[in-house]
């Protein structure tokens, strides 16, 4: 399984933007966005021109980086999405959403996706009763995903889904603390997204 093992608290700084991947140190003073808000490396305080194909880059580049994806990945969720009835750009995005890693954070088990995504990886979860260790795999509406038992003892998670109240709760979802499981209730909805993501600006660029 490919993922990305190299510093993310640069990907805020190219982007412009906090991505939270850092969990509470995103919210501190050692937030490294907060401390350097330019670009890295040596050109990073330069000025910057950017294109209409850079603006669409910068922004298939975010999306990417938020999610945890490379681009074989990336790319193979886009050509599912423009194949699917609706707009593209929405399915790419509910598609994203629906991973389970993804999920898993949204219900506040982690307390990042690439957190949420290492549980999912060593087995933690059961959906529907059988166990799965795949972070990609699709949820769908009526899916139950509980932590395994051995798994509620840990006092990291408890931590994480103590905080997890504090962000903002997907209506597409139900948590459950008490017996430490969730519930997918419907399609991811659009508007609950957070960040600000142009998704049209991604179809632009695999359309060319």
């Amino acid at each position: 399984m490919a993922r990305y093992t190299g510093p993310v608290c640069r990907f805020c700084r190219r982007e412009g933007m906090k991505l939270f991947l850092k969990d509470i140190r995103c919210t501190t003073d050692k937030c490294s966005y907060e401390r350097n808000q330019y670009p890295p490396g040596q050109h990073g305080q330069g000025r910057i021109r950017i294109s209409e194909y850079g603006q669409q880059l910068r922004e298939k580049q975010k999306v990417k980086r938020l999610y945890g994806l490379l681009e074989k990945q990336f790319r193979s969720y886009y050509k599912r999405a423009n194949s699917m009835k609706g707009n593209t750009g929405e399915n790419l995005l509910a598609l994203l959403e629906r991973r389970l890693d993804n999920t898993v954070f949204r219900l506040g088990f982690g307390g990042t996706r690439a957190e949420a995504r290492q549980l999912v990886s060593h087995g933690h979860f059961i959906v529907n009763g059988t166990r799965v260790n795949i972070p990609s795999f699709q949820v769908s509406p009526g899916d139950v995903i509980v932590l395994r038992e051995k798994s509620q003892k840990s006092e990291k998670i408890a931590d994480c889904l103590a905080r997890g109240q504090n962000r903002p709760q997907m209506s597409w979802l139900e948590v459950d603390i008490a017996n430490f499981s969730g519930k997918v209730t419907g399609p991811p909805v659009r508007d609950e997204l957070t960040l600000p993501i142009q998704e049209n600006l991604i179809v632009e660029l695999y359309s060319r």
